[in-house]
C-alpha cells in the first residue's frame, strides 16, 4: 500500500482530476472505461464493504480488500482499528451516494459522496483492482473534503 503521505498527494491529484472532469461543460472524447456490468460489480464491492463496516463485521469488511492490503494489516482486527482511526466518516455518514467512477492514469477509481451528520460533505475515493478471478477488490481509499454542502 502507498505510504500515508503519498496517499494524500494521490488523493488531491485524483480529486482535482475528478472535479475538473465533472465540472467541464464540454467533454472531449471519453477516455478508457469499463462496461456497465463491471461498474456495477465495483459499486457492489464498495457498498458491501461499507455495510460490513457499519455492522462492525470486520471479517467481512476485510474480505473486500486486495490480498496486498490484507497482508499489510494482517488481521480483520488491525484493519478495523485502522478504519476507526482514519476512516470513521465511512461509518458515521448519515447518507452515502456512489458517484460515476473513472479510470485515471490506469487506476480504477470509484468515488463515494458522504454526507456527515453536521451537513459537511466528503468524498471517499476508492482505488479498485480487478483480481485474477475476475472479481474486484479495494486497493485503497482516501477521504477528501468537498466544496459541496448538504442542507
Amino acid at each position: 500500500m502507498i505510504a500515508r503521505t503519498h496517499l494524500r498527494v494521490f488523493a488531491r491529484l485524483l480529486l482535482a482530476l475528478w472535479l475538473a472532469a465533472a465540472a467541464a461543460p464540454v467533454r472531449a472524447a471519453p477516455g478508457p472505461t469499463h462496461p456497465a456490468a463491471e461498474w456495477a460489480k465495483i459499486r457492489g464491492v464498495v457498498t458491501a464493504q461499507r455495510e460490513a463496516l457499519i455492522a462492525g463485521d470486520g471479517e467481512r469488511a476485510f474480505g473486500y480488500a486486495t490480498p496486498q492490503l490484507r497482508q499489510r494489516y494482517g488481521s480483520a482486527e488491525a484493519f478495523m482499528r485502522m478504519v476507526g482511526d482514519g476512516y470513521r466518516p465511512l461509518v458515521d455518514a448519515r447518507y452515502a451516494e456512489l458517484l460515476d467512477g473513472a479510470i485515471i492514469e490506469g487506476s480504477t477509481i470509484q468515488p463515494l459522496r458522504l454526507v456527515m451528520p453536521d451537513g459537511s460533505v466528503l468524498v471517499a475515493l476508492y482505488e479498485m483492482q480487478k483480481q485474477a478471478d475476475g472479481g474486484w477488490r479495494i486497493a485503497g481509499c482516501v477521504i477528501a473534503p468537498s466544496t459541496v454542502r448538504s442542507a
